[in-house]
C-alpha cells in the first residue's frame, strides 16, 4: 500500500518519535508513507472565518498533491489532520471558499483549480480501513501483554464529528481497539476525549493544570498504567502540567515496540 504522507512541523521538531516510530512501523506493515514535497505548516488552527483564504491555502497545497499522485492524504498529527480534513471539507462544500482560493492559487501560482477531490485519513483510519486491525495483530512479534493503557483523545481527533467522521466522538473506540490489536489492555475512564487545556496552557496555566490533573486523576483511579496520544500538544500538557503525571506516550511508539522495530 503506498500513500502520500503529511508529517507537519512539530513532528520534525518536539514530537519526532510520533514521526519516526511511524514511519517504522508502516514500513514492517509493508505501507509505503510518501512525504509530500515542499509541505507547508497546515496553519495549527483551523480557521473558522469563511473569508479566511490566507491560512487555508497551505492546506490545499497539501491536498492538491495529494490529488496529482493519485494517493490518499494520511496525517498523523492530531492538529494537522483536523485543519486539513476540515479544509479540505470547505472546498467540497462551500462554493466561495472554494473560489476563493482556487482564484487565488492560479493568479498566484498557477496552480489547477481543487475541488476537495482528494481523501485524507489519519494514521489510526490507515491501521483500522485499510490494514485492518485483525492483520495488525497478525503481526505483533513483542505483544504489550499485561500493560493496562488508557486512550487520551482530546478534542481535535474528533470533533466536530460529523467533519471528521472517524469515530463517534462522544464513545470512541478506535485506539481502545488498536491497544487490544497490540496486545495491551485498554483502560476506559470517563475523561479519555475531554479537553486537555492545550491551547490556553501559556495564557492560564493553572487552568490549564486544573484539566490535566482532573486527566490522570480520572485516568490513575481508573487503573490506568499509561496514557497513549496522538497528539503533540496533548502530549507536551499531559506531561508537564500535571502535578502527579503519568507515563505519556504516543501511540506509534507502542505500535513500533510491538512490531519489533522500536
Amino acid at each position: 500500500m503506498k500513500f502520500s504522507y503529511y508529517p507537519g512541523c512539530t513532528l520534525s521538531a518536539k514530537a519526532k518519535d510520533l514521526d519516526e516510530y511511524g514511519r517504522k512501523a508502516a514500513e514492517a506493515l509493508g505501507i509505503t508513507l510518501e512525504e509530500l514535497p515542499e509541505w507547508q505548516c497546515c496553519g495549527a488552527v483551523y480557521p473558522n472565518a469563511t473569508d479566511e483564504i490566507a491560512t487555508r491555502l497551505s492546506s490545499v497545497r497539501a491536498l492538491s498533491k495529494a490529488k496529482e499522485a493519485g494517493q490518499t492524504l494520511v496525517t498523523l498529527c492530531s492538529a494537522c489532520h483536523h485543519v486539513i480534513k476540515r479544509v479540505n471539507g470547505d472546498m467540497q462544500n462551500n462554493i466561495e471558499i472554494r473560489q476563493n482560493v482556487n482564484a487565488y492559487l492560479h493568479t498566484m501560482e498557477g496552480a489547477e483549480p481543487y475541488e476537495g477531490d482528494a481523501k485524507v485519513i489519519h494514521y489510526l483510519e490507515m491501521l483500522r480501513d485499510c490494514v485492518g486491525f485483525d492483520t495488525l495483530k497478525s503481526k505483533v512479534v513483542n505483544p504489550l501483554k499485561g500493560k493496562k493503557i488508557g486512550a487520551y483523545y482530546g478534542c481535535l481527533l474528533l470533533r466536530p464529528g460529523k467533519e471528521m467522521q472517524m469515530d463517534d466522538p462522544e464513545n470512541p473506540t478506535i485506539l481502545e481497539d488498536f491497544i487490544r490489536a497490540i496486545g495491551a489492555e485498554p483502560v476506559y475512564y470517563g475523561m479519555r476525549n475531554e479537553c486537555c487545556g492545550g491551547y490556553i496552557t501559556v495564557e492560564d496555566k493553572d487552568q490549564a493544570k486544573k484539566r490535566v490533573n482532573a486527566i490522570t486523576g480520572n485516568a490513575r483511579n481508573s487503573g490506568v498504567d499509561m496514557l497513549i496520544t496522538a497528539c503533540p500538544l496533548c502530549h507536551y500538557n499531559l506531561k508537564k502540567n500535571a502535578d502527579e503525571p503519568l507515563p505519556v506516550y504516543y501511540f506509534t511508539e507502542l505500535l513500533a515496540e510491538a512490531l519489533g522495530v522500536k
